[in-house]
């Protein structure tokens, strides 16, 4: 049975986030301090922002070449959620610090990265505590 979750309290069901740099890959699991500290910093940042339709869908294939460059956090989750009627096991963003809006990648085992996306704006703020809080 798959769990209904408001997205913005996916941090809450997270059990490890992984953080990619440039192809290297650092993760960080529930009870950490560095996990702690990334799911305050997520939550602060979408604090205020409006959930939207994405601009697109993902494609698994063009996805998993993506993550192999730049900064992009994944967060775990130990089984299939639900948010507004999209499945996943997995949430992954690509983060820009001067972005003030972008796509949340969903992941299923049976589909991979491939199909729609949640879409966040930020509304007059953008990632850059973040992407900080991923990169120092």
């Amino acid at each position: 049975m798959v769990m209904q979750i408001a997205l913005e309290k996916m941090t809450d069901y997270a059990k490890s986030v992984s953080v990619y740099s440039d192809g290297e890959t650092t993760v960080y699991k529930v009870g950490e301090d560095k996990f702690n500290l990334i799911c305050t910093e997520w939550n602060n940042m979408i604090f205020g922002a409006h959930e939207m339709p994405a601009f697109g869908v993902s494609l698994h294939r063009e996805t998993v070449k993506a993550v192999q460059s730049g900064v992009w956090a994944e967060f775990n989750f130990d089984k299939e959620l639900e948010s507004g009627g999209m499945p996943y096991e997995k949430l992954l963003v690509n983060v820009q610090p001067q972005n003030s809006g972008f796509n949340i990648i969903r992941y299923t085992a049976k589909h991979g990265y491939d199909g729609r996306c949640f879409y966040y704006d930020l509304v007059n703020k953008d990632m850059s505590s973040f992407y900080d809080c991923l990169t120092k």
